[in-house]
């Protein structure tokens, strides 16, 4: 059963990359103290927590930063400029709300968008871009909005907007990649016995160039490393190339960046549980935190744990409740069943 409060909370908790101390962070601490041995903070941000096991000793690493906007200038009338920060489709922000964390607190923005009556004909086929995108926070003047506490690098994100759709469907901005941190913090919450050496480590800083996932893995050095990310799902549009459905279960990957020794052992744990488990093709580098495990030191035997959703990096983003609820419990009996084995693909 999903604990919906816990996952609005984390969801909605701020932390745009390299900022993720603005909350997420002490969200993920209070999470998991009681539940763990220890937890430590490294110096680039990322929350460690172990449960401590004779071995092997194993690195699961779901990312707490969220991609979100930047100001990077202020005109005469009052109107915020902004740059993103990560994979920011500047066509999703029109006519959207912003939270903006000045050093005045909380303040919210809207993206403006020009009534069709105003507009030219040929302009209604433009697409928004970062040139033209401008934020009214309710300012007459630059000076106004300077009071408000707006400043050049002042961070921004899209506003909560978490909505139950029915009983299994869930939108709000930012599932990527907070539902699979909220099923990594309930997976350790919930393992009870078990061999392997366990490390939760939420990382910061992926959608700016996996750069948490980087140092963590160096710091901790596993033999096995299970990157928690979400993946695509079937969509308007897809043109019948995504396979993963909303759901029909937690997803893993198949592929150069994934070690067929864990990808078989969890489809057995999937079958002994009777857990759904779907599977999905990556001939490429997985784009995930995966990327960086698998390379580090001598090399990390990978595997890659994903919650399928609809309508990534936007302020609609959906997934199942159903998904998340497998997934969790996928983890948790996965980690609790890994043994010492032999990792030579």
């Amino acid at each position: 059963m999903v604990d919906i409060e816990l996952l609005k909370r984390i969801v909605e908790a701020p932390g745009v990359s390299g900022y993720e101390f603005m909350g997420i962070r002490d969200a993920v601490i209070e999470a998991l103290e009681g539940h763990v041995d220890e937890i430590r903070v490294d110096k680039l941000g990322n929350v460690i927590a172990r449960k401590k096991g004779e071995g092997p000793k194993v690195m699961v690493a779901a990312h707490m930063d969220k991609i979100g906007v930047m100001v990077n200038h202020i005109d005469k009338n009052g109107y915020l400029h902004i740059v993103p920060v990560g994979g920011v489709d500047p066509r999703t922000l029109v006519a959207q709300r912003i939270r903006f964390f000045t050093e005045k607190g909380e303040r919210f923005g809207v993206v403006g968008h020009i009534p069709p009556h105003l507009q030219k004909p040929e302009d209604r086929k433009k697409a928004a871009d970062w040139d033209t995108l401008v934020v009214d926070v309710g300012a007459d003047s630059d000076e106004e909005a300077g009071e408000m506490g707006f400043r050049i690098g002042t961070i921004g994100e899209f506003a909560p907007a978490f909505t139950r759709l029915n009983e299994n469907r869930i939108a709000t901005p930012y599932l990527d990649d907070r539902v699979c941190l909220y099923a990594m913090i309930e997976a350790a919450r919930a393992v009870e016995e078990h061999t392997a050496d366990l490390y939760f480590v939420a990382s910061v800083q992926e959608e700016v160039g996996l750069r948490g996932a980087r140092v963590a893995s160096y710091a901790i050095d596993a033999e096995i490393g299970i990157a928690m990310d979400v993946t695509f799902a079937k969509q308007t549009g897809d043109k019948g190339k995504i396979v993963p459905e909303l759901g029909k279960g937690p997803v893993m990957d198949v592929g150069p960046n994934i070690n067929p020794r864990i990808r078989a052992f969890a489809d057995e744990v999937a079958k002994k549980y009777d857990i759904p488990l779907q599977v999905e093709a990556s001939p490429r580098p997985t784009g995930t935190d995966a990327n960086i495990m698998q390379i580090n030191r001598e090399g990390m035997a990978t595997a890659v744990l994903s919650v399928p959703i609809r309508y990534m990096h936007s302020q609609v983003e959906l997934a199942d409740l159903r998904d998340i609820d497998s997934t969790v419990k996928l983890a948790k009996h996965l980690l609790e069943e890994l043994r010492p084995m032999d990792l030579t693909p």
